[in-house]
């Protein structure tokens, strides 16, 4: 089994609110459909869909006001409507996809996932389906409700359904040494390990930070996942047939995530 998380600054237009990246949502969905079938599960952001009422309602600190239940709702509505619409490119393209919300089945305490009952998702995988999942708003035992980043929920299902790799799909070619959109000079990572990913407190400049914790937060859920003996690959989502590639095992400029 893989785990493709794709970001929301593949699935979307980051800078436009609402407005999703229709072009690459059908062709990683043509790249998904044509690299054959397999034991795949998606996960995807929320970009400019759920980013913007979770920042206006501060949906991720949790409750302070009655007036954030509604705030809660439009978070998730946003990123349904998200999810519609990957859906129906997948399914345009051939590929048995099968929506999952993922605030049905988890709880979070304190942000990090405590109660989950992944079940649905494995027997959908069973019977060849490809689950696509998306990072939410959920209930959280300590703070009532918060936003669970589709990496966390990413690196919980391939840990806990026992996924050989994750593939991280965003809008850069994998961790630098700098942000390569600002710094010409800036250098790719091909590899981390464990310890590299610890002391790397710049990696979090490598993209621009959001409300689910950017590149820092996905190296640091990332590592989780290497501890595990799962490998995780960072690719450009955003480069044609780059995620193709990856799904065939052929080679790609990548960042490897590995013990």
């Amino acid at each position: 089994m893989e785990i493709l998380k794709l970001g929301g600054s593949v699935v979307t237009k980051k800078d436009l609110p609402r407005t999703p990246n229709v072009e690459a949502i059908r062709r990683l969905a043509s790249e998904v459909a044509t690299a054959g079938p397999r034991q795949l599960v998606i996960v995807h952001g929320g970009g400019s869909y759920g980013h913007p009422p979770a920042k206006e309602y501060d949906i991720s600190a949790g409750y302070s006001s009655p007036r954030q239940l509604a705030g809660f709702s439009l978070t998730h509505l946003a990123m349904v409507e998200l999810n519609m619409i990957v859906v129906e490119a997948f399914l345009d393209m051939g590929v048995p996809a099968m929506s999952i919300a993922s605030s049905s089945f988890l709880i979070t305490e304190d942000r990090r996932i405590v109660n989950v009952d992944f079940s649905v998702v494995s027997r959908a995988v069973e019977f060849n389906f490809v689950p696509i999942l998306y990072g939410d708003a959920v209930l959280d035992s300590a703070r009532r409700f918060t936003i669970l980043s589709g990496d966390q929920l990413a690196v919980r299902l391939a840990t806990d359904l026992g996924a050989h790799k994750i593939i991280f799909g965003v809008d850069v070619d994998g961790v630098f040494t700098a942000n390569p959109k600002l710094v010409k000079e800036a250098r790719l990572i091909e590899e981390l390990s464990i310890s590299q990913m610890r002391g790397m407190v710049r990696i979090g400049e490598a993209l621009s930070t959001d409300v689910t914790g950017g590149m820092l937060g996905k190296i640091n859920e990332a590592g989780v996942a290497v501890e595990a003996g799962i490998d995780v690959q960072l690719v450009n989502a955003l480069k044609p047939g780059a995620v193709n590639a990856v799904l065939r095992g052929e080679k790609v400029p990548c960042t490897w995530l590995r013990r």
